[in-house]
């Protein structure tokens, strides 16, 4: 089966994702800098967010690259992380509103973690599908980053409890390390032309 369809698909998802993020965010009905202060909270809270699917949306984009073809399997690991994906504008929406309150950080976190077991679910089937030596196995390699952001999230989610803003730390810090680009795929496939 083609991989056309599964980009197509999750673009599509992902687009409706950051468009019913964006649509959370209320104007205020005062022209002023001051009536933005209280919205702060959750602009702060829709940038994280929209990073995130930016990253998801990238990294999803570049292991597809590397996919020759898809199976049943790899389609319903897809939609597992879509579902946990498509959670991020309910709990991005409470957690702002709240001002970065324990639980609504602390849920934030657990949908976070749940994306990124659900990607590394993803992974470990299609190279499952693929031989050892495909451009895709050989991309993969050990994704150190994939196992500290899981470690970080699941410290957060406890973190939360304590200071939401050390849960807040830790997001953030796992968003830097994605922000800068993951080139083992590429690298790999341009190697594979040559």
């Amino acid at each position: 089966m083609t991989k056309g369809r599964l980009e197509a698909f999750s673009d599509g998802v992902l687009a409706i994702v950051i468009t019913i993020m964006v649509l959370e965010l209320k104007p205020p009905h005062e022209p002023t800098i001051e009536s933005l202060v209280p919205l702060v909270p959750t602009l702060l809270s829709y940038l994280l967010s929209f990073i995130y699917i930016g990253i998801y949306w990238n990294n999803h984009h570049h292991l597809f690259q590397a996919v020759k073809s898809v199976r049943g399997g790899v389609l319903w690991a897809n939609l597992h992380l879509l579902f946990w994906l498509s959670l991020i504008p309910f709990v991005t929406a409470w957690m702002g509103e709240n001002n970065f309150a324990s639980l609504p950080s602390a849920l934030y976190g657990a949908v976070l973690l749940g994306a990124a077991v659900a990607y590394w679910i993803m992974v470990r089937i299609l190279l499952r599908h693929h031989d050892r030596e495909s451009p895709l196995a050989r991309a993969i390699g050990s994704d150190r980053k994939g196992t500290l952001s899981m470690l970080c999230y699941i410290a957060a989610l406890g973190l939360a409890f304590v200071q939401s803003w050390m849960a807040w730390s830790l997001y953030i810090f796992v968003a830097i390390i994605w922000l800068v680009p993951d080139s083992r795929i590429e690298r790999v496939l341009e190697g594979s032309k040559a």
